[in-house]
């Protein structure tokens, strides 16, 4: 079994964007009968309402927006059956370990970005995968064998490689990193002239600081440069894809290999997501075959 923790929770987080936006558009129409249709965009004089936009959007998700809200509903009830309540804590901790799922926190923000939406918009559209989760876990059974094969088969991918932690100042010419370096000589501090000169929107208001990083995640020269640096140590002007860095290395840490032992917690909790990745859509249909649902949708509208 090899590991797909990253592609399955994502693919159930987008699968939760999309229906939330879809969701949102059929619940809140950009009109209304006690509206005035609007314009909303013309094409040489063609005027394009806002009817046009959501009988465009209905159409094109509906019957998917339709389901999704039927799911959302038999999740709900079924959880009020077995007494099961969703926390703030729950949904909190559920949005951490979706942000967790992504390479960077940067990535995670373009992909709510993409659809148009925020982690607020996020965590309310959370509810019913976290009432899921709470009906399907108590019937996910992980033995010591699964998470021992787990290990073994996913052992590269559970490795540590070498890291190093550094912060960095960028500037558009050679000339300007060699008067920050003297000034860094000198005793100016790192962080406070990131803050001033940097021109890395990204990390001047942090000071500068990278985090943690193994090679292939950086500039490549960037990363040439501060894995040869030792701890504390300040690099000479580096050029990079976006002008010329300063480096300053904080910490190294060596490449490792994790036991069994310190990862058996971690490996039973993506093993137990993945059940109930799997299991959602068999309890799902099991659910409507059993409920008495009627819909008035025809044709998508």
């Amino acid at each position: 079994m090899t590991t797909k923790k990253k592609d399955r929770k994502w693919i159930w987080t987008s699968s939760v964007l999309l229906a939330g936006f879809i969701a949102y558009i059929a619940v809140y129409p950009p009109v209304s009968a006690s509206k005035a249709e609007k314009t909303i965009a013309t094409v040489n004089g063609v005027k394009i309402s806002s009817t046009q936009l959501y009988d465009a959007m209905v159409a094109g998700g509906g019957q998917q927006t339709l389901d999704s809200l039927i799911n959302d509903e038999l999740i709900s009830q079924e959880s009020k059956k077995a007494g099961i309540v969703v926390t703030d804590d729950d949904v909190n901790a559920e949005l951490k370990s979706i942000q967790a799922s992504f390479p960077s926190q940067e990535q995670f923000q373009q992909a709510l970005t993409s659809y148009g939406m925020t982690i607020d918009d996020l965590k309310k559209n959370m509810n019913s995968q976290v009432m899921l989760k709470k009906i399907l876990e108590p019937q996910i059974t992980v033995t010591d064998d699964d998470i021992k094969k787990y290990y073994d088969e996913n052992l590269e991918t559970l490795k540590t490689p070498e890291q190093v932690q550094a912060s960095h100042i960028t500037v558009a010419t050679k000339a300007e990193a060699d008067a920050l370096l003297a000034k860094l000589k000198s005793g100016s501090d790192f962080a406070a002239l990131a803050k001033e000169s940097s021109t890395d929107a990204n990390t001047k208001d942090k000071g500068g600081e990278l985090g943690y990083f193994s090679a292939g995640t950086q500039d490549a020269a960037l990363e040439k440069a501060a894995f040869a640096l030792k701890t504390g140590e300040l690099s000479e002007p580096v050029q990079t894809a976006s002008g010329y860095d300063i480096i300053k290395v904080t910490d190294h840490k060596a490449a490792a290999t994790p036991t069994l032992d310190e990862k058996k917690d971690s490996i039973k909790q993506t093993l137990t997501e993945q059940k109930i990745s799997d299991m959602s859509q068999t309890w799902l249909e099991q659910k409507k075959s059993e409920a008495t649902i009627k819909s008035d949708l025809v044709n998508g509208v």
